[in-house]
This record gives C-alpha cells, structure tokens and sequence, in this order.
C-alpha cells in the first residue's frame, strides 16, 4: 500500500509542475499530502520537514553561496570570455569543436548550466558565423560540456546536494566526476554531432578571426580565478589521503572543505580584479539572488526526502529491490531516470530519488558513486517538460523533431555513459 501511496506523490508532483506550480511549493505540499498518507502524524511530519531542510541546507548552504559568487565574479569579470578567445585561437578552426568542449568544461565548472549557456551561447553563434560550420556543429559540444559538469561536479548545486544527502566526500567526488566528464562530453559533444549534422553551413564565411575586447583580463589570471577552487578541492582531498602523520597535513584537511576552498577562492577573485570592492560585492549578491530559488527547490526537495525516510518508505524499496540482484547503483540510476522522465527537472527528480535509495549504499556502492549514479540519471531523456529542452530548442530555432534528434538524444548519452562509467569505477575502488 505504501508503495501505491508514494506513486500516488509522485503523480501528484508531476501534474503541479505540469500545471506550472513552483517547485519549492509543490515538492512542499506533496511531502505533507505523502507523510499524511503514509500514516505519519501531523507533527512528525512538520517536524520531519524541519530536519530534512536543516539537514539539506547545512551542509550545502556555503557551498552553493559562495559558489554562485564566485561564478558572478568570473562572469562580470570578463573571464569566462577571456578563456573561450585563448582556446579558439589555440585550437583554430579545424579543430574549433575541441576548443568549445574544453571552453564549456572550464566554465562550466564555476558557472551554473544557464549562466554558463547564456554566456557561450554568443560566442557559438559568433564562431559559426566566421567559419561557416553549423550552429549545432559548434553548440553540442558546448551544451555537452555543462550537462556533464552539471551532473556530475560540485559545486553545482545537484551534485553538492546529493553529496550532502548521502554524506559523500565532495572532493572524492569532483575527482571521480572529473574522471567521468571527460570521456563522456568527448563522445556526446564531438563524436555524436560528427554523425548526424553536415559541417558546413555557408561555403562564403568570412576568414576566421575573433579580437577580443582589449579591456578583458589576463589569459593567466582568468584561468587561476576560473579554477581554483577545483584546485584546492583535488589537492586537499590528495593531500589528506596520504597515509600517515606530517607537518602540513591539517593545511590538506582544510583545503579539503569546499567552503573554505571556495571562500579562498572568492577573496583571490576580489583581490586580482579591477572592479572596485563596490562593485564586486554587488555581483556577489546578484550570484546569490540568481540561485535563491534553487535553494529554496534543493530544501524542498530535502524536505520531501526526509518524510520518505522516516516513513520507512526508503526501506520499503530496499526490501522491494531485494530480490532483483540489481547493482544498487544501477537501481538508483533506474529510479532516478524515471523520475527525471516523468518530472522534467534534474534537480527535482535527482532529490526525490535521494530518499528512496539512501539505504541501498553499502560494500556495493560508496556514497560518491552514489551520487554519480543519481546525478547520471537525472541527465536522462530530457524532453517537453525539461527548461532545458526549451532552452536549446530557441536559441537554436529548432522544430521539435530536430530537438528531440540533437538535445534529448546529447542528453541521453550522457545518462547511459555516465551509468556505464560508474559501474566501471565501481570495479576498481
């Protein structure tokens, strides 16, 4: 019965994001209408909300803050921009699909999926102009880059939420996403447009030749601000995980933490730029304001997780699942992907299947590969109820049909490589 109760949740939240109902509110009002249900009293089921917000939050709140800062620092700096003319001029035009690849992975790691598409997105449409190669020849590999680094690396917010869920080691897990990034954006984002768009698009481009603007930053300066936090994060996490007592082991420990990481990552960026501190401090804020909502979807969503825990609805689907003799991280790929199917959102969908298959981690299945597993679902089949599909669809005015052929198809290499690619790792940690 109980698990008719949590399909019933699950309908439920699926037809107020159809009709449009914020996410915050509707992830809300199901986990209340879900633990009533399940037979939770009243007041554990306030009081279950309560935990899974703080418990959701406190662990990630810093992170995604001073995350989002630092992507509005890097943007509004100039950055961002800066990295995309010294890739394409290094890389030149015949291989200008591996420079806007490695342009998306670089920026996308510090800037949010729709930051970094409303950032590249000019810059695509400026090199096909100039080299006459397709719109989509340029842009898959671009939208692959962010899809994988939004999956799969902290510090966006579905990865550092997971991590926080099912208390996986952040740094451990940016290393095994890195791992996983790419190979995967290399196959969907170079070798699949090579297969189904014809190159060229306009035999009499113009010579190809971008200036950037004279008034952006150093090359060096750009990448240190743009990657420094991944930096501090990998050498922490190596560094505390020699084996052993020595001197500067603590400096490793707290390098380690991705809010200090980021917060030393911050000041660095305030410190090299020429915005005074006025100015910088007001793109902080409006870092912040820019993923206020996600917050507030993520604790929501935390919210939803915690009543399917302490309903026991998470062991319900553990004793289900029992008998399967199913890898656990393929059962939760498989129940994230279903969710992000029916639901749209990655986010929603990668923390809905949280409270279902936080019991399954175990000697099959390290909380970090966990989160890889989920975060690879959550990438699944995105289609008509996904922002994203939208987002591709106009900016690239597509029909439908070349939507669902180019996006949802980029999108669904991603989802089945990266489950392909956390069952390999699994082999060997």
């Amino acid at each position: 019965m109980s698990l008719f109760i949590l399909l019933f949740g699950i309908l439920l939240l699926f037809v107020l994001i159809i009709k449009k109902i914020n996410p915050m509110i509707a992830l809300i009002a199901v986990a209340i209408i879900t633990g009533l249900l399940l037979g939770m009293p009243a007041a554990k089921v306030m009081k279950s909300i309560s935990d899974g917000i703080g418990s959701t939050l406190g662990s990630m709140v810093m992170v995604l803050a001073l995350g989002a800062m630092m992507g509005k620092l890097i943007e509004d700096s100039g950055s961002a921009k800066k990295i995309v003319f010294i890739l394409i001029k290094a890389f030149g035009k015949k291989n200008i699909q591996w420079a806007v690849l490695l342009t998306g992975l670089l920026v996308g790691i510090p800037l949010f999926y729709n930051a970094g598409f409303v950032v590249l997105i000019p810059l695509v449409f400026a090199i096909a102009s100039a080299t006459g190669l397709s719109k989509l020849y340029i842009g898959i590999p671009m939208a692959a880059a962010l899809s994988v680094t939004h999956g799969f690396l902290p510090p966006h917010p579905g990865p550092v939420a997971l991590a926080g869920i099912f208390h996986a080691d952040i740094g451990k897990t940016l290393i095994f996403g890195l791992i996983l990034s790419v190979p995967i954006a290399i196959l969907a984002g170079i070798y699949f447009p090579r297969i189904i768009i014809k190159r060229d698009q306009n035999a009499s481009a113009s010579d190809f030749n971008i200036i950037p603007d004279e008034n952006l930053p150093s090359g060096l300066r750009s990448f240190i601000t743009a990657l420094l936090p991944v930096f501090l994060i990998i050498a922490g996490t190596v560094g505390s995980g020699i084996n052993g007592d020595f001197v500067s082991k603590p400096i490793f420990i707290f390098l380690a933490d991705p809010t200090v990481a980021l917060l030393i990552s911050v000041i660095i960026a305030l410190m090299v730029q020429k915005a005074t501190i006025a100015k910088a401090m007001e793109s902080c804020a409006e870092g912040v304001k820019s993923i206020a909502m996600i917050i507030l979807i993520i604790a929501a969503g935390g919210a939803f997780k915690q009543i399917l825990i302490d309903s026991g609805m998470g062991e319900t689907v553990k004793d289900l699942t029992g008998n399967l003799n199913l890898s656990p991280l393929l059962l939760a790929w498989l129940i994230t992907a279903a969710l992000r199917v029916t639901l749209g959102s990655a986010t929603v969908a990668a923390l809905t299947a949280s409270g279902m298959v936080l019991p399954l981690i175990g000697p099959h299945a390290s909380p970090e590969l966990m989160v890889l597993s989920v975060g690879a679902g959550s990438l699944m089949f995105s289609h008509v109820n996904d922002t994203g599909f939208w987002m591709f669809k106009e900016y690239f005015n597509l029909t439908l049909k070349q939507t669902f052929g180019t996006w949802t198809i980029m999108e669904s290499i991603v989802s089945v490589l990266g489950l392909v690619g956390v069952l390999i790792l699994n082999q060997f940690i």
